[in-house]
């Protein structure tokens, strides 16, 4: 009888885990159909106040350009997040030219020429405007001009949560989570919150990767400074209320039953 009662109660467990909701893990299952002409439209980043920018000026004569690349720091150094030999980490890496802070007004304090607002450019478009106004002085200068603390942040279910730097400024969705490593098997991959600061005021957003349409949000590429949160599935939720020891009790508990189990069949014997 005890026997009978122990089969039935693995049974029952069984049925419990077996009828858990299934997460789904499938990301873009219909791809196929969503136009993606849109996409890559507004890719790059439009550059924020606290962003630091290395910007170098050459041309053909470079005593012509030296007044343009004043206040260079060969020892000023960004943290980047590098992959070498399989393992993730951050290392310094030496900046190469020139630093410049974006102000709170969005302004940059260019030798030479004095104030830049940069408010609304990005990247590309602010080296179009800086070899605009060069052309001034120097014929045909060549602008180089990096973003070097561009960094999201990745929180919740995924396998490596933390603050990433992105050395070239220009990051989607997609590739943050690639970073932290991907979702866990408890991450809801319909409900990834973004929360991005827009001129000071926060404003969020949900994506769902299980449809390809959130490649066409202008969320998908992400903005300086934007949070990524994964949501823990209802499974992973409730784990967190069990109490830790749990597993502990259900071993010993196990081990119990089949000591009883045991000597129920000896005494039979």
């Amino acid at each position: 009888m005890i026997l009978k009662k122990y089969y039935i109660y693995a049974a029952l467990s069984l049925a419990v885990f077996s009828c858990a909701p299934r997460q789904e893990i499938n990301y873009m299952k219909d791809i196929e159909n969503i136009a993606l002409d849109n996409s890559i439209k507004n890719s790059r980043s439009t550059l924020q106040p606290g962003d630091q920018l290395v910007i170098t000026v050459s041309a053909k004569d470079l005593d012509v350009v030296k007044p343009f690349n004043q206040n260079y720091s060969s020892t000023a150094t960004v943290a980047q997040y590098s992959i070498a030999s399989g393992n993730a980490q951050f290392q310094p890496v030496p900046t190469s030219g020139p630093t410049y802070i974006v102000d709170t007004d969005g302004n940059i304090d260019f030798p030479q020429i004095g104030l830049i607002n940069t408010k609304g450019e990005n990247i590309e478009t602010l080296k179009a405007k800086l070899s605009g106004l060069i052309s001034t002085y120097v014929k045909n200068p060549v602008v180089e001009l990096k973003l070097i603390n561009f960094k999201v942040s990745v929180l919740g279910e995924v396998a490596k949560p933390g603050t990433y730097v992105i050395p070239d400024g220009n990051a989607t969705l997609l590739q943050a989570l690639g970073l932290a490593g991907d979702l866990t098997s408890f991450g809801v991959r319909n409900n990834i919150l973004i929360v991005r600061n827009v001129d000071g005021k926060f404003t969020q957003q949900t994506i769902d990767l299980t449809s390809a349409q959130f490649i066409n949000s202008p969320y998908y590429y992400l903005k300086q400074n934007d949070m990524i949160y994964v949501q823990p599935n209802a499974i992973r939720e409730k784990s967190a209320r069990i109490d830790p020891n749990t597993g502990l009790y259900i071993s010993v508990a196990s081990v119990i039953a089949s000591i009883a189990l045991g000597v129920l069949a000896l005494t039979r014997n």
